[in-house]
Formats: C-alpha cells, structure tokens, sequence
C-alpha cells in the first residue's frame, strides 16, 4: 500500500513510519524540513518537502494513496493555536477529497468532544468535523490521553523550585499515553484498513494519580520527596507567561488544564468503557525523563 505520514519525524511518527516500511509499505514522509531528507530516507521512507498549509502541495502529495495520516504539526507562533488548528484540518479535508483518499487515520486528542473550553484540543474538534463531514472517506480519529514527554515541561519547575505542579486538580487521576503506543495503534489502524464509515479510537498507556506521577519521576531524578503542588488556573497562566511562553499558548494549556481538573476533558473516554492499556507502562518513562533532566 501506499500510505502518506504528516508529522515528519516526530515522536509520533518517527516510530509509526519505522513500523509501516518494516511491514514493507510504500511509505511517503510529508516533511516541511528539507534537512530531515536523508534521515527519512534512512527510514526506508521518501520524503515530500512541504507546508501542511499548502492546500496544492498536499493535493499532489496525496494523490495514488491508499491511506493518509493526518496530524496538525504544533507551533507556538499563531496568533490563535485552535484557528490555526482548525485550519489545518480544513486544508486536510479539501486536500482528501481533492486527491480521491478514501481512508484516513487522524491524530486526535481525548477531549475532543469538547468544541470550546479545553485548549488546543478544542482546535482539534473541529479537524475531527471537518474529516467527518467527507462523503465516502473512512476515518478513524485517533484520540489519546495526555502525552508522557508533556511532562518534561516541568524539568525547569523542579529544577528551579523543588515541586512539579499543574493546574489539573489535587490529587488528580491522569489518563496518559506514551508516542510508541500511538503509533502502534496508528500502525494497526494503517495496516489493517479494518474500519469504515467515521468512528473513533481511543488510546491509554497508563492512568496515574499527580501524586504517583510526581513519586515516579521524583525518584527516577533521585528526589524521593518531590511532590505535586496543584496550581490555580491564574497561577498556571502566569508561571507559564513568566516561563517566557507566549499569551496565547498560555492561556490555552491553562484553559485544557481546567478541562481535566473539571473533568469534562475525560468524559467520553470513560464512557467508552475500559480501553486496553498500550505496552508502556508511566514507569517505563522514567528513565527517559531522568535523562532529560539530568541533561538540561
């Protein structure tokens, strides 16, 4: 088959790629990097040097194309973080459709039910409705919890103040998911092209309490009595501001942070019923997250 990957090299689709051409598929990278060519290449991928923004680039791109994966590349610079997501997706849509794909698996987010009120996953409602709204296109919309490497965003907190803290409430259960487990689930979904119509999946490496969280991490950094401190909304928003972070993204984690505290960001996936953990337990993270810390 040929399947195109959006994301590059990320820590999604890095591995996703390396599972899709160890399957022996025709694997095509949409990279808007040109220095990444020949590490794709390496991958035994080819690489399509290109913006996600650019409607007739992908159109082209996604032409003789079995399947499609579909993510919205992050960034820190738009003005409005859900505009430009939902832009993204609508530029996905029309390039699907104009290419004649009829399968696609799309990167999601748990919460994106919620078309206001949860940060930039509420961006990603509206990418979800606009591949929905596609006649004849099978999607599945890939919807993990919170990514385990969001955690290393707080390497400068306990570095700088000895706790490790958010604004998702005290002692709160986090459902959380590691890339690898993404992208095994993206893998199988590509694979198999099992699924028809518009359906979603979601996915779950482990659920932890913030407190168990800052335990495991606090002594994989060899602090054994690092605690989780839980924050205001407004104390949220103006570490972040201070951090240096702009206004915008700011407010946004701020607004998605408030969602898992309410937790309206989880209400569907508990409804889902019981969702079968990926192979990477939080634990298994650790290590990573001690080397990172030990590095910055």
């Amino acid at each position: 088959m040929k399947i195109i990957v959006t994301g590059s090299l990320g820590h999604i689709s890095r591995p996703l790629v390396e599972k899709l051409t160890a399957a022996q598929q025709q694997v095509i990278v949409i990279s808007s990097h040109s220095e990444r060519k020949a590490e794709i290449e390496a991958l035994g991928a080819t690489v399509a040097i290109g913006s996600v923004s650019d409607l007739a680039f992908l159109t082209e791109t996604f032409k003789g194309a079995d399947a499609v994966y579909t993510m919205v590349p992050p960034t820190f610079s738009a003005s409005d973080w859900k505009a430009y997501i939902a832009g993204v997706g609508a530029i996905y849509a029309q390039a699907i459709a104009a290419a004649g794909v009829k399968n696609v698996v799309n990167l999601s987010s748990m919460g994106a039910h919620m078309p206001e009120g949860c940060g930039p996953v509420s961006g990603l409602y509206f990418v979800e409705q606009a591949l929905n709204a596609l006649e004849g296109v099978n999607v599945k919309h890939l919807r993990p919890g919170f990514f385990y490497y969001n955690f290393m965003a707080n390497i400068g907190m306990i570095k700088n103040m000895g706790i490790i803290g958010g604004n998702y409430g005290e002692n709160a259960r986090l459902v959380i998911a590691n890339p690898s487990d993404i992208a095994d689930a993206a893998a199988e979904e590509l694979l198999s092209l099992s699924f028809s119509g518009k359906s979603i999946r979601y996915v779950a490496s482990d659920e932890k309490t913030t407190d168990e969280i800052a335990g495991i991490l606090g002594h994989a950094i060899g602090k054994p009595d690092l605690k989780w401190v839980n924050f205001s909304d407004a104390d949220t928003l103006g570490g972040m501001l201070q951090s240096g972070a702009p206004t915008n993204v700011a407010e946004n984690y701020a607004e998605m942070g408030a969602a898992m505290r309410s937790g309206e960001m989880a209400k569907e996936y508990l409804a889902s019923g019981p969702v079968a953990f990926g192979k990477t337990p939080f634990e298994a993270f650790a290590p990573v997250f001690a080397a990172a810390y030990s590095q910055s």
